[in-house]
């Protein structure tokens, strides 16, 4: 058994851990209100958006614009993979990396084109040479709507190249604050949603069909990357919460554990006291 000294300084050890993620936790909790209430604020515009998108959409011929148009062989898949800048959020990165290297595999017949959002992703790419066209780790869970404009642009310029022929974007899908889940989503080509319901009326479009539907499909894709980084970061600050309340509760669990060896350890040094004077008194007698 360990000296009561080396205990003791166990027990101090994990008192200051304990409070450090007590705080991370606390911190955690202020930024993810604020991240849920701007992915919040901004799904209203997103879900218009996009109904305004699938119902010009379903009246335009597809050759009015290259977002619209699937390419007849595709070659290149270009991945936006979001997570994080920083660790100590539980499986956060892991699962989006799981996921991604899952994508890969399935779609190994075709070349995969990376851009990383997040230090994590980009650490783990580069280490296993993938083809990475662009890497941004400086966000640091503050999202401005000029970084997804940045991202979008360049996303926007590969496609009419045919760098890439189709754009997906894999992230953490914002369930709750202790739950979220890997999610794989087609933002290019833009499809239909043949569920929604559209209306039937026939409109005359001013200045003409092509110009608006050239005018709104980049600022469509900007928004929904835009929305993406926001649900993945109140997801991030989601997860580093819930995982530093359960490293907190187990510090806790731990320093009762080591409070009972020290207890025992204690007990143990005062009885083997009282029976060495018991002893030394017989020994006079």
């Amino acid at each position: 058994m360990p000296g009561m000294r080396d205990i003791k300084r166990k027990i101090n050890s994990v008192k200051n851990t304990q409070k450090i993620t007590k705080a991370m936790k606390m911190v955690s909790a202020a930024k993810m209100r604020k991240a849920q209430d701007a992915m919040n604020a901004a799904k209203p515009y997103a879900k218009k958006l996009t109904e305004l998108v699938n119902s010009i959409s379903s009246r335009v011929s597809k050759e009015m614009h290259p977002f619209l148009q699937p390419k007849e062989y595709v070659k290149s898949i270009g991945v936006i993979v979001v997570s994080s800048d920083r660790g100590l959020c539980g499986a956060f990165n892991n699962n989006v990396i799981k996921t991604f290297v899952n994508f890969s595999r399935q779609n190994s017949d075709k070349q995969i084109k990376l851009i990383t959002v997040g230090r994590r992703v980009d650490e783990f790419v580069k280490k296993r040479k993938f083809n990475v066209l662009d890497s941004y780790v400086t966000f640091g869970g503050r999202v401005r709507y000029d970084d997804a404009v940045d991202i979008g642009e360049k996303v926007n310029d590969y496609f009419i190249s045919d760098e890439i022929d189709e754009l997906y974007v894999i992230y953490n899908e914002f369930k709750s604050i202790v739950y979220q889940t890997p999610k794989v989503v087609k933002l290019l080509p833009v499809s239909i949603d043949e569920n929604d319901e559209f209306d039937t009326a026939d409109y005359i479009y001013e200045p003409n069909p092509a110009l608006i539907i050239k005018e709104i499909l980049p600022k469509f894709l900007n928004f929904n990357i835009f929305s993406i980084l926001l649900e993945s970061t109140a997801g991030e600050h989601g997860a580093r919460m819930a995982a530093m309340d359960n490293a907190t509760r187990n510090a806790g669990e731990f320093i009762k554990k080591l409070t009972l060896t020290y207890n025992k350890a204690r007990q143990a040094a005062i009885t083997k006291e009282i029976l060495d004077i018991v002893n030394g008194a017989e020994a006079l007698k």
